[in-house]
């Protein structure tokens, strides 16, 4: 099953006000890179610094009074986390948050200062698995994909780039420039809730559209999902942990079957590349969740030809500078 516009387009009306509609922009440094027209929706400019803002927003606005004294939980690699805790202390939930030992410490450090409960793991398995013990023990969850309260939330990003890059007519009749609307739209998978809640609805706005998604080996959860037909653990090795899902839901796997082009998986190396050329060419401080876009969109290219126009979905910004140019020296990126 996959949700339906309606669905999108409510929880857009529902989260109005409590994050930042982001801009979506020509990159003529990117269009020069890469060779073909390039429009990047700046969703590192969110509340949070990454698309997760939304999601979260448009689950605890659900929450009835009994859920929200007792309180939600998450579990996430980063991003999620932060979004989670800022989002309930900014509406006045309580929050417990579960992350691995190896989420960027600035993300722990951000949870905490918002006023949530941070609960620390050895890897993603074992944050699994005290989030459902939680969830047990009477509080919400707040999954990061598997919920269609959180995909549909997510999938506002695709309805302002539709309206943004497609015109305000992209319901498939008219207002689609050709010359400018892009032909191919590139998104990031972690769990797979943006590129569901965006597939879903530039299916309905603009369909025709290509959508590809793109992940980092050691966290190709999806691509091994849609290998096997269902979802399955994968053993998780990539840097990049704002992507580490220890495997997808059947929710996102029908959303990617159903309405996306394929996955393309790209090397920890060529994402913190892609982040590096992001900051250089495009002017945008970008993880490598959002860097791994690059690489995959040159493969796009490739594929398509040169009449392709690219449309890039830059979910995050939450990397320090030590960690970029710690692991651009460790993958001698220059």
């Amino acid at each position: 099953m996959t949700i339906e516009l309606a669905e999108i387009e409510a929880a857009a009306r529902r989260i109005a006000g409590h994050v930042v509609r982001t801009p979506t922009v020509p990159s003529p440094g990117l269009s020069d890179l890469l060779g073909v027209p390039v429009t990047a929706k700046l969703e590192l400019l969110q509340r949070t610094g990454s698309f997760k803002a939304r999601g979260a927003a448009a689950k605890l606005l659900t929450l009835d009074d009994a859920q929200r004294a007792a309180g939600v939980v998450a579990v996430s690699g980063g991003n999620h986390g932060i979004a989670v805790a800022v989002m309930a202390q900014a509406l006045d939930v309580k929050a417990t948050v579960v992350m691995p030992t190896s989420a960027p410490a600035r993300a722990t450090e951000i949870a905490r200062d918002a006023g949530a409960t941070v609960r620390l793991v050895d890897g993603m398995g074992a944050a699994f698995d005290l989030m459902d013990r939680l969830r047990s023990e009477g509080l919400t969850l707040v999954h990061p994909f598997d919920d269609p309260v959180v995909v549909a939330g997510q999938g506002t990003v695709g309805l302002e780039f539709a309206d943004d890059a497609f015109g305000a007519e992209a319901d498939g009749a008219a207002g689609a420039d050709p010359a400018t609307a892009p032909t191919d739209v590139l998104v990031s998978i972690g769990g797979g809730a943006l590129i569901s809640g965006v597939a879903a609805a530039l299916h309905a706005r603009a369909p025709g559209t290509r959508i590809w998604g793109v992940e980092t080996n050691g966290a190709q959860a999806m691509a091994q999902a849609r290998a096997a037909g269902a979802p399955v653990p994968v053993e998780l090795s990539s840097i990049v942990t704002t992507l580490s899902a220890p495997m997808v839901s059947q929710l996102t796997l029908d959303h990617v079957s159903t309405l996306v082009t394929d996955v393309l998986v790209v090397s920890d190396a060529e994402a913190v590349r892609g982040s590096v050329e992001l900051a250089e060419h495009a002017k945008v401080w970008a993880e490598p969740a959002a860097g791994c876009l690059l690489p995959a969109a040159r493969r796009v290219v490739d594929q398509v030809g040169p009449h392709a126009r690219i449309g890039l979905v830059l979910c995050g910004g939450n990397v320090t500078v030590a960690d970029l140019t710690g692991w651009a020296a460790g993958f001698n990126v220059r």
